[in-house]
Order: structure tokens, then sequence, then C-alpha cells
């Protein structure tokens, strides 16, 4: 019962803890005895800052000589303090065990900023490393809620929308429109609670550590170095910037986005060039004078020699979903053991019937149907007849999927999309039609999810209606197994029933590319024949 008396005693100070630590940021540590004595409260204020980290565990040693703790805290502080064992003598040589405190946000070091959260830049999908803003919907100064959109986050396959997760104002836009390369967890944003307190982050600049707690940990941090610039001897013109010597690993060399996205454009180091912005920072103009004095001495350096005529060109940055596209299309035709089959197939049965559907859809109001919707479902149902090409390898076994996820290959000015039709050998030809309309709507708007492109089984690529490509070999998409490339339509002559007749009949030619691994030839062409039949007698999708 001296227990409980103790804490339902202490408990009444410590329900106003937080007020009075809000005021003098002061750490309240107390001992309790086992033997009923009285207990030692240490009060110590200073005046510090918050620790910007989630979560902090305040561990501390007391000597016979009572010493000052100092931390942080800020709302919802949920404290848990472990009782010690009993007192004896003084507090020497007694360690106090550790008191955890789980803090809601993440806050500066400064001391002369208000606390504030910093927004890092999420993880949005599983292969995601460094992301793209595409633009901000808030600007700086305005009041966010949970659920809003922030802004708009290129990832490695498609641009997402960043939410708000709390109340606040957004304080600071760190990472402006368009700014490239930003790794997962750099800080992009900061948000405030009260509204007075934006103003005193007009010029914050995040440490070079991002949102680290280990890099803030120390008391002063370290002013970044500035750039030693090495004039060449050579150099007659000295108002041009020329390269420095190269900045030690780890220091940040601080550049705007613009002179960044410039150099990166002419693959040109920053370490190379000499800010004139404020402290030192590299602005756009930096970049344009190094590269203007880097095509003045060119012919210099071949000895007064007159300079070959140089190609005109454009470099193109990569979006992210072109530098994804280009390491899984190389990883799939380095390590996928690929071979070809191409059959023809008489689409005459096809157009037929897609004619009588589109009527029966334009008289219920219906959206029409087109080859590739049938197309779709042919493969569908191939895949569910012959399930073995509906399969993936891994090292240990092939995994054969129950599901029958269809991707489409969509193409947009933005690179190329595989959006999926889930369950496709169950759906009906209006609904594949609806849902592939949908999906490559929301392609061309670059707004995909990753539920809309993840979980295909099996892909379907089609050149021939759009492009008129009578025939190709598609490369397979990893972890699949195989994948569908369908040509356009031609009229050919063939022989009738009787002698010396002839005919016009529709033939579309279509290529399997299988991974061998998982594929034998024999299935594969079992998968064809399966695949022929339905496009050859569409009736049969219907049963």
């Amino acid at each position: 019962m001296s227990y409980a008396s103790h804490i339902i005693h202490h408990s009444k100070k410590l329900r106003n803890a937080p007020n009075l630590l809000r005021q003098e940021q002061a750490l309240l540590v107390r001992f309790f005895s086992h033997d009923a004595q009285p207990s030692i409260d240490i009060w110590k204020a200073h005046r510090h800052s918050y620790v910007p980290s989630e979560r902090a565990r305040v561990c501390r040693s007391f000597s016979s000589t009572t010493k000052s703790l100092s931390g942080t805290f800020t709302r919802d502080v949920s404290t848990t303090i472990k009782l010690g064992n009993s007192l004896s003598g003084s507090v020497s040589n007694k360690q106090l065990s550790c008191m955890q405190v789980q803090l809601r946000r993440g806050f500066s070091s400064d001391a002369a900023l208000p606390p504030h959260q910093e927004l890092g830049m999420p993880s949005l999908s599983p292969t995601m490393s460094e992301g793209n803003i595409a633009r901000w919907l808030k600007k700086e100064g305005d009041k966010v809620s949970p659920g809003e959109v922030l802004c708009e986050v290129e990832t490695d396959k498609a641009t997402v929308e960043m939410e708000s997760m709390e109340d606040g104002y957004l304080a600071k836009i760190v990472r402006g429109d368009g700014t490239q390369g930003i790794k997962v967890g750099e800080v992009i944003a900061i948000t405030v609670e009260d509204e007075e307190d934006i103003a005193k982050f007009k010029d914050y600049t995040p440490s070079a550590s991002g949102a680290g707690a280990a890099a803030k940990e120390s008391p002063e941090p370290t002013p970044p170095k500035k750039e030693v610039v090495v004039e060449p001897v050579t150099s007659p013109e000295p108002k041009v910037s020329k390269p420095s010597a190269a900045a030690p690993s780890g220091d940040r060399i601080f550049a705007s986005p613009l002179a960044r996205n410039l150099a990166e454009e002419h693959k040109v180091p920053l370490s190379s060039i000499k800010g004139t912005g404020p402290d030192g920072s590299i602005v756009k103009a930096d970049v344009e004078e190094y590269l203007a004095s880097r095509g003045k001495e060119a012919p210099k350096a071949k000895g007064g020699a007159p300079a070959a005529s140089a190609l005109d060109y454009t470099d193109i940055p990569h979006s992210q979903i072109r530098k994804i596209t280009a390491s899984r299309l190389l990883l799939s035709k380095q390590t996928i053991p690929h071979y070809y089959l191409t059959v023809d197939t008489c689409v005459d049965r096809l157009m037929d019937l897609r004619g009588q559907l589109n009527a029966l859809q334009e008289a219920s109001g219906g959206k029409r149907l087109s080859v590739n919707d049938l197309v779709i479902k042919a493969a569908a149902l191939a895949l569910q007849k012959v399930p073995q090409c509906n399969s993936s390898w891994t090292d240990d076994h092939i995994r054969q999927f129950h599901n029958v996820n269809i991707n489409v290959a969509v193409q947009t000015e933005n690179g190329l999309f595989v959006p999926v039709v889930r369950d496709a050998n169950k759906k009906g030809l209006s609904s594949i039609a609806e849902e592939v309309r949908q999906l490559a709507q929301k392609a061309r708007e670059n707004s995909l999810k990753p539920e809309d492109y993840e979980g295909g089984t099996f892909t379907v690529t089609n050149l021939g209606g759009p492009f008129g490509i009578k025939q190709f070999c598609a490369i397979i998409n990893p972890p699949q197994s195989g994948i569908l490339a369908v040509g356009s339509a031609e009229k050919r002559v063939v022989p009738s029933s009787g002698p010396e007749q002839y005919k016009f009949a529709s033939f579309m030619s279509v290529t399997l590319s299988c991974d061998h691994r998982v594929i034998d030839g024999a299935i594969g062409a079992e998968w064809l024949k399966a695949f022929k039949g339905y496009i050859e007698n569409p009736e049969s999708m219907l049963l």
C-alpha cells in the first residue's frame, strides 16, 4: 500500500509535468525506495531544444555529485519509470534504470526553432530507393489535415500522392517541384503545429544527415566547409568559375534544385563548381558559367587545333519509370533463357462476334469492345487450360499461380506501364473492356497506384492494332515466365474448298516469349494451340 500511495501522490505532480516541461524544457527523474523511504526528487532545468528522434531513451547514471539531466519533451509523451533497488545511504554508485520517452515527432536540434516535424521522402513501393517531387499541391503557410494530399511523388513505377498524417501548417518546402534523386528518408518539408511559428523557418536548412538522430546528437552542428577554388595557370578568364579540389567524402555541397538538375544533365560533378549563392551554395548561373568555360577551354586543350564540328543533341533526363523499366528488362534478357513461338490465327469469326457484341453494347449504352479485350480473355482462358504457363521460376521451386492476372502493356508519354487485370478468366468481356480503359487512362495521367500494376502472372502487349506491326518478339516481364506479343491482322488469299478456288481471310500473328526454365517447348506450343482455338472459335469464350 505504501508503494501505491507514493505513486498516486507523485502522479498528481506528473500530471502537470508536460506543462512545466514545455516552458522550462526540464527532465523529471524520480527514485522510489522499496523500504518506504521518502522519495528523492531531482529537478534540473536547462535550456535545451527538442531531440530529433522518434523514440528517445534517456539513460543516466548518478554519482555522489548530483548531475543535471537535460532532455526534451513534447505533447503526448508517455513515460515509463522503472523502480530501482532500495536506496541505502547516498545516491553514489547507484544506476538509475532507463526512462523510456516515446516521442511522436522528430524535432530540430536548433534551440532557436520551435517544435516542428521533418517530413522525409516516403518509401511508396517495395523497390523504391529514391524518388522525385512531381509537384506540391500545398504551398508554404497552408494548413494541412490528416488525409490531405501534400505533394505528388514520382516513384520507380508511378506517380503517387503523399498524404498528411497530422494536423498542422506547412512551414517550409525543402525540396521544390521537379527535384529529382531524393533518397528515401531525406527531408523534403517541415510542418509546425502553430501558425505563428511558420515565419521562423523561412531560412531553415536541414542538416546534412537529413533526419538522422545520430548525426544530431552533437551539441553544435559543424558548418559546411567552404570549397577551395583552384584557378588553372593557363586560364585567361578570371571571372569564370573553374574546377575546385574535390570535396572530401561526407561533405555536403549545397546547390539549388535547378543547378543540380543542370549539372546532372551535363554530367558535371558539383564539386568542380564554385558557388556564388548564399553561403557559397551553387546556383544555376554557376553551372552555366562552368559549362561555358569548359566549352572555351576544349579547343585550347588540343594545342590550338581547330575543334571538330560537334554534334547537335539534347540530353533527356531519365524518369523513374524509365530507369526501372531499363533495369528490369536488362535483368530479364541477361538472366532468363528466352525462346519464341509464333502462330497465325484467323480472326474472321472473332471480328464477326465483336461486331455483334458491340451492337448490343451500343443498344444498352455500354462501351465498345476492342480486339485487345478479346485477346486478353482468350489468353486468360488458355492459361486456365494450360496452368504450367501461369508460373514463375524461383531458386527452390516453380511457383504455379491459381489466379490468372493479366498485365496489359500501355505506352504513354512518361514511359511503358503494365497495369493488371485481376482474375481475367472469371470476368466478362464488358468488365475487362471497362477495366482496361480505366487503367489505361490512369497510366496516361501517371496516377497508377501500386495495386494497379503489382501481382500480374502473365503479360499481353499489342503493337498490331495501334501501330500496324505485323509481328514482333517481346521481352518477358520478370518474375513472369511468358508474354504474348500481338501483331496486326491482315487479309490473305487462302485456298478454298474447291480446286482452283480461293478466298480472302484475315490472319493475326501472335508470338509467345517463354522462359525455358519454366515452360518447355511442347508446353508453350500447347498453350498457343489453346489460345488459337479460342480466337478462331470465339463463341467458346462465352460458355
